[in-house]
């Protein structure tokens, strides 16, 4: 029966299949022999409804601009009527006429483009629409080769086994480790022999083991290749010159991605497919101490995924030595405590230290002392083995960059990128959308100059007649010539990312000097309290508040700074998506890390540096002073607040958001599709769902760039400040292995499959992360030698000490202070200790010196030796990190054996097939007598090219142009040479 003149442009099939025919859970065309390589999505409204029979209902497939309609005899014979159907009567948008138009042009250049396609009928008043693409055999063949797609070939080599004592340890290591290997099949690339590889061409194909030509490209590839081709097909009614990422953002298509392999559980399947295995084996928290299926996660999601989890893996890994020493020196200073000098001279009573108050007026003078416990704690961090730990990290991430390379390197031999070229990228909508007005402007400009000579009479007829050709010529070199952005389109964004970015900054340092401004006001505050309880408290309390606040405007930050980050590249007008990316990722990393850092950086380098003396201080709106360390150093406050900001931002925003956030969205989404009529969810609680439709209820797969940000600031946390903080590295070890099975389970069962993406490298976050080990190094060294005691210590110890040990060293750190010299009104107003000399920590002369309370010889000498410190520092480190670079070969010894070894054997493969050609000409042409030799080398082909059962059939195969060539000319004489 033929298909009403509404569908006869698109033919349709009905989507409610009958749940007894299960294609294989729904991945294949309705015949259960094509598969379902990519889908689209778009929605759809009609207006109006006419009651139509339900013989036309059957399944219409579009492949290669042929129809085939399948009408469903069961309907037919039974006289049945399906209830009313949704027909094109009219469009109740000018805008879904448009849209429809669009999607027919486009699909029918799809068609074009040798794809086939199976729609659904629009059934209803609206709706979504779903529209499965399939690639046959020639378009497969065709794109590989276009897309240079390396593929295994049937010549193979046994790879060189290890012999001797590394054998042994290589076995041994083996069985030590095989509980921690994933329980997934053995991939090709763990086999002993080694196929060699080469760029797919249709005039090789005898090369290749094609054994099935479905199963020859795995689902990945499929989806790749097809997607390429919905992303270069054109739609020319809308002016455009690329496809589906310009529809989509035009709303023409609301998404398009390839299927999932099947259902996320096996029900009583006794082969499990790779969607389910990487569940079992990858994404449940259960397997959290096993290795990750790097290579099933590179066949199923592709390159560019793939290397982001074998780099989050190696920094795991990493993670666990670092560990391992930041534990050993927290446990060394909790075991050098009761023995530690300074600490023990803090707690001593009978030193009886009396201390400068700590703010004006209401605050009386306090012994040492009380801070016993901030000196014991500080201890815990700021000892000897901080330095060793500090250097030991900074050698680590030179150590993770190498080791990363090395890896890195591996995978691409693996995973044959190593001769990988820089794919073409189609430009964006964005970019395509400006070009396009700006394109529109000069076709009204070159009208308008046009008409201008006719309008102007004085200028002769001679002068117009020439005027408008050479305007005429103008506007047909212009209209032919390419379009481009110059850059006067592109400045104006440059200013205002650039302005913007510069805004930014201001905000973090508006939000840190706000913080700031709330310390010292609640200080002031709670120190007037009547309260003991309070004012004992006072430094506890507005420390810990004032962490938890920075952490807040830290997480709200920076989601504004992400989204910010987006608009402002979209200014830009980026190209392609490369650049689009690469310029997005710089700016969010320069926001995101002043945003986590500065509130650090502030406590770490600043706090206290500038509060002034007694007497003499720095105030703030003119009442209040600036805030001071506590008396064991700041860097017990830089611990507090680099473990509180890393465990809460790791706790919420990595865990909770990515936990909290889908959820919450697919509970949305249930609510919002429970919203239909009764009678659609009857009609689609009757029918098993669709893979497509489970997917497309999936949350879209954006990038990897939130991914990777999480794990930068992570591995700055872990890098940048770890002199004060070594348990860091533990906690991030903690935070990962979590991390991994969140973003497993999120990928496989959360998100729709990505698109799967080559890459050779992590791109730009390599230089970010080689960056950011470089900066620590500088950090670190600064840490040691201005916030630490541990160079005042070190020079107490060898220069000032008469004994050569501690003793004496809290005595030599504090300046005196005359209470006569406060300024009217700040000394206290009530006090309970009658004294006349109080002590504050400085270096400077006494009131009794003729130079009072300016700085000591003691400063200078003591600053002379930390830049020392940090000079020396970085050069040590500088050249331990260049020796650990040329320890470690960025590619293994064995990999680039097997490069060379595969390359020659490549090319005595097709050397050896050249040979067998030149032999064919010969038999042909030149052996035996002229017209009979030349008969029997004729026949002879011919039989081999029809057997196929011996190898002058494959190299023959190869030589098909050569014959066709030559075959007209089989009656005609040659003679021999």
């Amino acid at each position: 029966m033929p298909l009403p003149s509404t569908d006869d442009k698109i033919p349709v099939f009905n989507n409610f299949l009958d749940r007894t025919e299960n294609t294989r859970n729904h991945l294949f065309f309705r015949d259960g022999k094509r598969k379902v390589d990519y889908v689209l999505v778009y929605h759809y409204r009609r207006q109006t409804t006419e009651s139509k029979p339900s013989g036309i209902q059957g399944l219409a497939v579009i492949s290669n601009d042929r129809v085939h309609v399948h009408v469903d005899e069961k309907d037919t014979q039974g006289g049945k009527r399906d209830p009313e159907r949704a027909v094109n009567l009219g469009l109740a948008d000018p805008a879904e006429g448009e849209k429809k138009a669009l999607r027919e042009e486009f699909e029918s250049n799809l068609l074009k483009a040798g794809l086939e396609i199976e729609r659904d009928r629009e059934n209803k008043a609206h709706g979504i629409g779903f529209i499965r693409l399939h690639a046959p055999w020639p378009v497969l063949s065709r794109e590989a080769e276009f897309l240079r797609i390396k593929v295994p070939t049937k010549k193979s080599y046994k790879l060189k086994k290890e012999t001797g004592v590394s054998h042994r340890l290589s076995m041994l290591w083996r069985q030590l480790n095989n509980p921690f290997q994933p329980r997934v099949p053995d991939l090709p690339s763990h086999s002993e022999t080694k196929f060699l590889s080469h760029c797919f061409s249709r005039d090789k194909l005898h090369l290749y083991n094609i054994s099935d030509k479905d199963t020859f490209f795995d689902n990945a590839t499929r989806s790749r290749i097809v997607y390429e081709i919905v992303r270069r097909t054109s739609c020319t009614q809308s002016y455009q010159t690329m496809g589906i990422t310009t529809l989509i953002a035009k709303g023409v298509y609301d998404s398009a991605f390839p299927l999932h392999d099947g259902a996320l559980h096996s029900a009583g399947e006794k082969k499990k497919n790779d969607r389910q295995l990487l569940h079992d084996e990858w994404a449940r928290y259960g397997v959290f101490y096993k290795y990750q299926p790097i290579d099933l996660i590179r066949k199923y999601f592709g390159e560019k995924i793939g290397l982001y989890f074998a780099w989050l893996g190696l920094y795991t890994q990493l993670l666990i030595p670092a560990s391992v020493v930041g534990a050993i020196v927290f446990l060394y200073g909790c075991a050098t405590l009761d023995s530690n000098v300074p600490s023990l001279e803090m707690c001593d009573e009978r030193k009886n230290f009396t201390m400068c108050p700590l703010c004006d007026r209401v605050c009386d003078y306090w012994h040492l002392s009380s801070a016993c416990s901030t000196a014991r704690a500080s201890h815990l961090f700021d000892n000897p083995a901080t330095v060793f730990f500090a250097i030991f990290m900074s050698l680590w991430a030179a150590m993770f960059l190498e080791l990363w390379k090395r890896r890195q390197m591996r995978l691409s031999y693996r995973w044959e990128l190593a001769g990988l070229e820089e794919e073409e990228e189609h430009t964006r909508p964005k970019y395509e959308s400006v070009l396009l007005r700006k394109r529109l402007q000069k076709r009204r400009n070159r009208k308008k100059n046009r008409n201008e000579p006719e309008r102007k009479v004085e200028d002769g007829a001679d002068g117009g007649q020439w005027r408008q050709r050479v305007l005429s010529a103008m506007g047909g070199a212009v209209q032919a010539g390419p379009e481009k952005l110059t850059w006067t389109d592109w400045m104006p964004g440059y200013i205002i990312s650039f302005s913007s970015i510069l805004l930014m900054f201001g905000l973090t340092f508006s939000a840190v000097f706000g913080v700031i401004i709330y310390r010292i006001t609640t200080s002031a505050l709670m120190s007037m309290s009547p309260y003991p309880e309070t004012r004992n408290n006072v430094r506890v309390v507005v420390t810990s508040t004032a962490v938890i606040i920075n952490l807040v405007v830290i997480l709200i930050l920076d989601e504004i700074y992400g989204t910010v980050a987006i608009w402002l590249t979209e200014l830009e007008i980026p190209k392609t998506e490369g650049e689009f990316e690469e310029r997005m990722i710089l700016k969010a990393f320069l926001l995101k890390f002043m945003n986590a850092y500065a509130p650090i950086f502030y406590v770490a380098f600043f706090k206290g540096r500038f509060a002034g003396r007694p007497g003499n201080y720095v105030y703030v709106f003119h009442d209040f002073r600036m805030e001071e360390c506590a008396p064991g150093g700041c860097l017990i406050e830089l611990c507090i607040q680099l473990s509180i900001i890393m465990l809460g931002k790791q706790l919420i925003q990595n865990n909770i958001f990515e936990i909290g956030i889908p959820k919450l969205k697919k509970l949305y989404r249930t609510l919002k599709g429970d919203s239909s009529t009764p009678e659609e969810r009857d009609n689609q609680s009757s029918r098993e769902p669709q893979q497509w439709e489970l997917d497309y209820n999936l949350e879209p797969f954006n990038s990897l760039t939130p991914e990777y940000m999480e794990m930068i600031i992570q591995f700055g946390f872990v890098s940048l400040f770890v002199a004060s903080f070594p348990l860091a590295p533990l906690f991030a070890l903690l935070n990962n292995v979590i991390e991994i099975r969140l973003d497993a389970r999120k990928f496989v069962a959360e998100l729709r499959r990505p698109d799967a993406m080559r890459a050779k490298d992590i791109g730009i976050w390599y230089n970010i992360i080689s960056g950011m080990g470089k900066f620590s190094v500088i950090i670190n060294a600064f840490v040691i030698a201005f916030t630490s005691d541990f160079i005042p210590r070190l020079a107490y110890q060898y220069m000032y000490s008469d004994t050569g040990t501690l003793h004496g060293f809290i005595d030599h750190t504090l300046a005196y202070f005359n209470v006569s010299d406060f300024k009217p009104g700040t000394a206290p107003s009530s006090s309970q200790y009658s004294v006349m000399i109080c002590r504050y920590k400085d270096y400077r002369e006494p009131p009794w010196s003729p130079e009072a309370y300016q700085l000591s010889k003691q400063y200078w000498a003591i600053l002379a030796i930390r830049l020392g410190f940090v000079i020396l520092f970085q050069n040590l480190v500088m050249f331990l990190s260049v020796l650990v670079d040329w320890l470690i070969l960025d590619v293994p010894k064995d990999i680039s054996e097997q490069l060379r070894k595969e390359k020659s054997l490549l090319v005595e493969v097709f050397l050896q097939e050249e040979k067998h050609k030149l032999q064919l000409i010969h038999s042909l042409f030149l052996r035996g007598p002229a017209g009979k030799a030349q008969d029997q080398s004729a026949q002879a082909l011919r039989q081999t090219l029809q057997t196929g059962k011996s190898k002058s059939r494959c190299r023959a195969a190869s030589f098909s142009l050569f014959s066709r060539q030559l075959s007209p000319v089989d009656g005609v004489k040659h003679t021999d040479v």
